[in-house]
């Protein structure tokens, strides 16, 4: 399928609680939110944008070919940000936006592109992607988000327990998942701008409340969020300091390749 036209804007919210400054912190000598703007760029968006809430951020990439948004600072979320975003930058409704988190500096190209893809095909408000789970112990991680999709390839469930759940093998014992059975979700989204503004409209659902994962929200609502199979690896991105160090490795090591 053609990739359409596309917008990337990433959310860089200064006062990351696990790693404060999280988008100026560096790699490579560069902070991470330049990282993650070129992966972005990278992808062929028509634009990117950066929404943040600190003039320091908006500092660190003056020059870089992209936009700038600045957005207040209370917001719960990113996507509430991203919405503020849209009606600043008068975005038409059907205008498809790419959510890449600030903290995705490996986020791939390909990965990008075929989220937009997915939400290009039809069928759902919102688009995301995953990744067959091979071993057990991300089946079991409940920082690992698992999912389930139905025949269509939209989106059934979000847990951070391992689902499906395969009875008859767990009962003897913790042993990967069947092969195709488990799949690990990848924190991107795809939406069209007008849905940006539903999103934020919609109450806290239980279920979101319960798990801690925004997007059962849509689901709960009733909505549809169509889940494609990631084209490539999408390497784990930043949330600690440990992440951090991670992180500088992989990039110097792919610079030495």
């Amino acid at each position: 399928m053609k990739t359409p036209d596309f917008i990337v804007a990433i959310p860089a919210r200064y006062g990351a609680t696990r790693l404060p400054g999280k988008p100026l912190r560096l790699i490579a000598g560069e902070p991470m939110v330049v990282h993650v703007a070129r992966r972005a760029l990278a992808a062929g968006a028509s634009e990117v944008v950066v929404a943040t809430d600190d003039p320091r951020i908006a500092e660190a990439l003056a020059g870089q070919p992209l936009r700038v948004c600045m957005t207040r600072a209370e917001h719960p979320s990113g996507t509430d940000r991203l919405a503020e975003c849209a009606a600043q930058l008068g975005w038409d409704d059907d205008q498809i936006v790419v959510n890449l988190q600030g903290d995705e500096p490996f986020a791939p190209p390909e990965g990008i592109r075929a989220v937009a893809a997915a939400l290009a095909s039809g069928g759902a408000e919102m688009a995301t992607l995953a990744t067959p789970i091979e071993d057990a112990q991300t089946l079991f991680d409940p920082n690992a988000v698992k999912l389930v999709r139905d025949a269509n390839g939209l989106a059934l469930y979000f847990s951070r327990a391992p689902i499906p759940w395969q009875r008859e093998r767990f009962a003897r014992d913790r042993l990967g998942p069947v092969a195709g059975t488990a799949l690990r979700h990848i924190g991107i989204y795809a939406y069209r701008a007008g849905f940006l503004r539903t999103f934020t409209r919609l109450p806290p659902g239980q279920l979101e409340q319960l798990e801690a994962l925004e997007q059962l929200r849509v689901l709960e609502a009733g909505h549809r969020i169509r889940v494609g199979l990631s084209p490539v690896e999408f390497p784990p991105g930043v949330d600690t300091e440990a992440d951090l160090a991670r992180a500088e490795r992989r990039f110097l090591a792919e610079k030495k390749n």
